[in-house]
């Protein structure tokens, strides 16, 4: 049984909880700048007190996300017993795969991303870090996704289809073609919105 901190304590967090205590683990703390959230143990910096714990990040902010990362820290990648992840499947460090997602062979998740509840990432898929496909997202085939980019909840993507960095797919959104430029993109099909 490993000893996990989270750091965050909002809904994430307790969401990144409930898949330590899932794959049997012992979460030992929540930690959070806001120490006003109920089971905050206590601020970030507290972190130095649990030298011999693993750590996940239970926030949902990609640029906090990253940040963090940056600690020097031994990072927990927390993946849902329920999650189908093929073992041709690479999954990047202190990335989190909720229940009932399902990531296909070849494909390469990188470091700190999300794959929500029951999101669909197909075959020989590349997700840059950092990156959160969410909750019942579907990606085809051979979808490349880059760094930054949130994929809105029940989003589809067209197999063979790439998109950039700094992407947002709004929710319901069908992507048919590669997107090239950062921006926010809604509808069906999907275009930069104005």
């Amino acid at each position: 049984m490993k000893k996990i901190v989270i750091l965050g304590a909002g809904g994430h967090a307790h969401v990144i909880a409930d898949i330590v205590k899932a794959q049997g683990n012992q979460v030992v703390a929540f930690l959070d700048d806001n120490i006003e959230q109920p089971d905050c143990s206590g601020p970030i910096s507290d972190y130095k007190k649990y030298s011999d714990a693993e750590f996940a990040i239970g926030i949902g902010d990609a640029d906090i996300r990253e940040g963090l990362s940056m600690l020097n820290l031994k990072w927990h990648t927390a993946i849902h017993p329920s999650a189908i992840v093929s073992p041709f499947a690479v999954i990047g460090e202190g990335t989190a795969v909720m229940p009932n997602a399902v990531i296909n062979a070849r494909t390469i998740i990188g470091k700190h991303c999300i794959v929500n509840t029951g999101a669909i990432v197909e075959h020989d898929n590349v997700i840059g870090d950092y990156s959160h496909i969410s909750v019942g997202a579907n990606l085809g085939g051979t979808v490349s996704i880059g760094n930054h980019c949130w994929i809105g909840i029940g989003s589809t993507i067209k197999n063979n289809c790439s998109i950039c960095d700094n992407v947002v797919i709004g929710a319901g959104a069908v992507v048919i073609k590669n997107i090239e430029a950062s921006g926010v993109y809604v509808g069906i099909p999907c275009r930069i919105m104005r």
